[in-house]
């Protein structure tokens, strides 16, 4: 398909009442915003999260679906902004391709906003980095700290999918090559630096978690901080311009600020708090997204997100799609476009699931089944049934064969749907309560498993995280997004299980704990047959990002 025509950003801009004083141009196309003078400008909009039921490897179409709804939301004359996360060069070069939507609901330039844009995730990789140097170079130069080589947490980052670097060992060579040890690199996207950025309020937030990042621990076992290898006003300027949202548009002219990009399966799964609150200071709706599926990044959305910023949403639409139902139905993913209404009806309990977990924030569901062209009418038919005997709205999402026009009943339904409400959402856990408490909240309710077990390293790591005293910061759980459980062959709703936490990890800077659970990997590897083999540069133009 065409690039669509892309619109000047100061017309872009425009439609948003931004003035062209407030854009930093990068070329025609792409901006970023700076902060109104005088502060933050009152929240006017209202905010729609956009999640998904448990994906199937290729995803659901979440961003295609959230593109599409703003374009929808246009078209019936309500001003919408978008408040996206930016893409990672690993899925872009890996097994899913590129993160801009598709078809006649994505964002561009989508090449531009797929490969470096506007170089945020290098600035985030830099940051990172030059703290595991000032790290290493501190123990190198003679360690008057004290730190233990053998407590040190803080990895390095790279924002490629590469296996053979998860674990790694430096300081080889001799005495002027550094101190020999054990470490590896996580993705960019899993860096803590990526997650204190998203949830910053202001560069003086941003100093603050950056600050109080824990590095490692000394002979002692006193922590070491960012701060306390006079760090953070190096990281803080390295992240200057990574601090202001970006502004680029969907193929039909409607806004995005695209911005920030933790994966949800590893980190918070949302964009930055600046962008979301941007948006609402500009749009009367500020579509948003949080992936995987509504267990991992929407539960973060809320329970960290929304809780830590003050946000809150008038309706969350929660995309489904016939393919995952087939697979959570028991198809295999080699006959998942063979019409097969029966295997819909039996995936039917992920959805409900996911719908029972946006009740429990005291939220309402609209459910958008994002249509796929092997869709046949009885298989869409069956999940149209299920959502009214389920009093949940329902509406098809055609937007990736025909943009805003085939979003328009989506839109409709938003509208019709959004809560006007005074009470806020309802956390699923005060933050203050203990973390195994917080921990079998989530799991029960939120994965439907009967327990939560600890191996002997998890309690380990909870004893630490209580001596030094952080018990009182909200969870975000590293879990695999193929199931509900933390076995990803456990497709549908698994029910009689219980989930295991093999390890904590703890994220001041972000200001969250980290429970580990099965065998998420936070340094992805490259499939078979990457995507990067397919991406070439013709005649000046890049082509094979999907």
């Amino acid at each position: 398909m065409e690039e669509p025509d892309v619109r000047p950003v100061a017309e872009v801009a425009e439609r948003l009442g931004l003035s062209r004083d407030r854009l930093v141009p990068f070329g025609d196309d792409k901006a970023k915003v700076k902060p109104a003078a005088g502060g933050t400008v009152p929240h006017a909009g209202r905010l729609v999260l956009v999640s998904a039921i448990t994906p199937t490897d290729a995803g659901e179409g979440k961003t295609t679906t959230s593109i599409g709804l703003a374009q929808g939301l246009a078209r019936l004359g309500e001003r919408a902004c978008l408040a996206l996360r930016e893409p990672s060069l690993g899925p872009t070069f890996g097994m899913k391709g590129g993160a801009t939507g598709g078809g006649r609901a994505r964002l561009v330039p989508s090449d531009d906003i797929n490969l470096h844009f506007t170089g945020d995730f290098h600035a985030v990789t830099a940051a990172h980095n030059l703290l595991s140097a000032l790290l290493d170079n501190h123990i190198h130069r003679g360690n008057r700290l004290g730190i233990d080589p053998r407590r040190v947490f803080w990895r390095r980052v790279l924002d490629v999918n590469d296996r053979a670097l998860r674990h790694v060992v430096i300081g080889l060579g001799g005495v002027l090559e550094g101190v020999p040890r054990e470490t590896g690199f996580d993705i960019t996207p899993a860096s803590e630096v990526m997650a204190a950025l998203c949830l910053a309020e202001d560069a003086e937030d941003l100093r603050r978690r950056l600050s109080r990042i824990v590095v490692a621990l000394t002979f002692e076992k006193a922590p070491i901080t960012a701060a306390d290898l006079s760090a953070v006003g190096a990281m803080l300027a390295l992240l200057r311009d990574a601090l202001l949202p970006n502004l680029v548009q969907t193929g039909e002219g409607v806004p995005a600020l695209v911005h920030g990009g933790p994966f949800a399966n590893i980190a918070h799964g949302c964009n930055s708090v600046i962008a979301t609150r941007t948006a609402l200071s500009l749009a009367d709706w500020a579509v948003t997204e949080a992936g995987f599926g509504f267990d991992l990044g929407a539960e973060k959305f809320f329970d960290i997100k929304c809780a830590s910023a003050g946000l809150d949403t008038a309706a969350v639409v929660l995309v489904a799609t016939v393919r995952a139902l087939k697979r959570h139905g028991g198809v295999a993913k080699g006959a998942l476009e063979t019409p097969d209404p029966e295997a819909v009806e039996r995936g039917l309990p992920n959805l409900a699931k996911h719908l029972e977990s946006i009740r429990e924030f005291g939220e309402v569901p609209v459910v958008a089944l994002n249509r796929f062209p092997a869709d046949s009418p009885d298989e869409i038919q069956v999940v149209r049934r299920a959502c009214e005997a389920w009093g949940a709205p329902f509406a098809v999402s055609d937007g990736y064969a025909r943009g805003g026009e085939g979003c328009v009943a989506l839109a409709e339904a938003v509208l019709t749907h959004a809560e006007r409400r005074s009470q806020p959402f309802r956390p699923l856990y005060g933050w203050g309560e203990p973390v195994k408490e917080k921990m079998a909240r989530i799991a029960r309710h939120m994965y439907g498993a009967d327990d939560v077990e600890y191996t002997r390293e998890a309690e380990r790591d909870l004893a630490e995280v209580s001596r030094l005293g952080m018990e009182g910061l909200p969870l975000c759980v590293a879990k695999t997004q193929m199931s509900l459980s933390d076995d990803p062959k456990r497709v549908g709703r698994p029910e009689s299980f219980d989930v295991t936490v093999r390890g904590v990890l703890l994220a001041a800077g972000a200001g969250y704990l980290v429970p580990l659970l099965g065998d998420i990997l936070r340094m992805p590897g490259l499939p078979a047959e990457p995507a990067a083999e397919r991406i070439d540069l013709v005649d000046g133009r890049i082509v094979g990002i999907g």
